[in-house]
């Protein structure tokens, strides 16, 4: 559905002042029984929470009217709230425990052609956004690398993907609205509000709610993958000529995860775009085109050395003379989390993120071969992705170009395995940190507060900021707990 400009633009003068909830609230009609459970993508992050709200209302002033009776229900009772989209998270960052869970339902998307760019609501889903783009000949410009994330989701954690040669998700954020605790909504760009904009993206929700947002789009166009096969050595070089290759639209790396060349062997694979556009391009259906690899072949890799030798022959070998088919950018956005999922309940899949400048990938690298092997968990696939330098968020991880290294792991839900996993953890942090890198905020919260401090220098900038937005600390969620409290 689309909306007016008007309801985009809104300033904050018209709003009202914060009242709380009444039970013929719509927020208060959609709650569940409380309290209750909630978790989020780990499986290991069960929390209390004393109920979870639903914001329903399509209509601004309704929307907002539900928005201020939480918080201000929150306020009366002393309780936290955090907002939440896909709670892909892996550490609590979307969970407040004993306090309200809040989400948005309703989906507002209005693109603007002359300007390149679209307005969309905060609940909206990268699916829905590519599902209004798309007819029009666009495609959003940075999203994760699955379809199924809300776009304030993505804001909160300033997420990258891997279209090139972009920074992360706030460099391509033009303004958004946010409402803090108060109740007031404010309207933030690197113009206006400045402050509050660089602390709000990457934030992780403990500035306010980001309500909607303007951002750019880029043209959608057919791609043509290229696939390059090389040592571990020779790919940071390579990865960034290509990163700055101007007919390169999206880029990845991965590496072999078989023990006899463990992290040595690397595919590079470059889309770039295709020297014949169509007069018409083909819709982004939804299917496993772009996964690479079925569920099937992914997950026999668990346990299994030959399952990793034959998902790495099959990525490198095969898939070059069968797959190199085009497609559309929007196609290779347009995949579910859920195309590789595990189904088995007595495990999870645990993602690290670490971003290195591209001469040190190759210490980092090294550091992985040392490390891992000694621990118990099963490292299924890692992802190598460019980041351009970004200035858009208080707490970058990409003060300078980088290269992310997006890794999965496999590990049983046990206490043991949690601690050998937090273990590992920190040693690579420790590493990693040590050759001027970092680490990403939205996974399981195994870091030091040492760590943390290394990893984003202005963190204590940032909290004390929080305490000056919201002095009764009403946004909180588990990452605020365990290291900024």
């Amino acid at each position: 559905m689309s909306v007016s400009r008007r309801r985009f633009l809104a300033g904050a003068a018209a709003l009202t002042a914060l009242q709380p909830a009444s039970r013929t609230d719509a927020a208060v009609r959609h709650r569940p029984s409380a309290p209750f459970m909630l978790d989020d993508a780990s499986r290991l992050n069960a929390t209390p929470i004393n109920r979870q709200a639903i914001l329903t209302s399509a209509d601004e002033g309704k929307l907002l009217h539900e928005l201020r009776a939480t918080l201000g229900e929150a306020a009366s009772a002393g309780r936290p709230v955090a907002m939440g989209g896909a709670r892909h998270s892996m550490g609590g960052q979307s969970l407040p425990r004993n306090g309200i869970a809040a989400s948005f339902a309703a989906v507002a998307i209005e693109p603007d052609r002359e300007k390149r760019i679209y307005r969309v609501s905060a609940g909206a889903r990268w699916r829905d956004v590519i599902r209004v783009l798309d007819p029009i000949g666009f495609s959003p410009a940075v999203t994760q690398s699955n379809h199924d994330f809300s776009v304030g989701g993505t804001l909160s954690v300033n997420a990258h993907g891997w279209p090139v040669p972009f920074g992360p998700f706030g460099s391509t954020v033009r303004r958004f609205r946010i409402m803090l605790a108060d109740g007031s909504v404010v309207t933030c760009s690197n113009s206006e509000n400045a402050e509050l904009f660089q602390l709000a993206v990457g934030g992780y929700g403990l500035f306010g709610i980001v309500i909607d947002a303007e951002l750019a789009m880029a043209e959608n166009a057919l791609l043509v993958p290229e696939s390059e096969l090389m040592t571990a050595d020779a790919f940071a070089e390579r990865f960034v000529a290509r990163a700055n290759d101007a007919t390169v639209r999206m880029l990845y790396g991965r590496l072999s995860m078989a023990r006899p060349g463990f992290l040595r062997e690397a595919l590079l694979v470059a889309y770039a775009q295709a020297p014949q556009q169509p007069v018409r391009m083909p819709s982004p259906k939804n299917s496993s085109a772009f996964s690479m690899l079925s569920r099937e072949i992914f997950r026999a890799q668990i346990g299994s050395e030959r399952g990793k030798r034959a998902r790495w022959m099959a990525e490198t070998r095969l898939m070059p003379r069968v797959g190199q088919v085009a497609l559309t950018r929007n196609t290779l956005l347009n995949e579910p989390v859920a195309a590789l999922a595990d189904r088995d309940l007595s495990r999870t899949d645990i993602l690290h993120e670490y971003f290195v400048a591209p001469d040190r990938l190759n210490d980092f690298l090294a550091a992985c071969r040392e490390i891992i092997p000694a621990h118990r968990q099963d490292l299924l696939n890692v992802t190598l992705r460019y980041v351009d330098a970004d200035s858009s968020s208080v707490l970058t991880y990409a003060p300078q170009p980088r290269i992310a290294a997006v890794m999965l792991f496999v590990q049983k839900r046990t206490t043991e395995a949690d601690d050998d996993m937090r273990a590992m953890t920190v040693k690579l942090i420790d590493r990693t940190l040590a050759l001027g890198g970092s680490y990403y905020l939205p996974y399981r919260l195994h870091a030091t507060r040492e760590q943390i401090r290394s990893a984003y220098p202005r963190l204590d900038e940032f909290v004390t900021a929080k305490r000056r937005y919201d002095p009764q600390l009403r946004f909180r969620n588990a990452l605020w707990d365990s290291y900024l409290a």
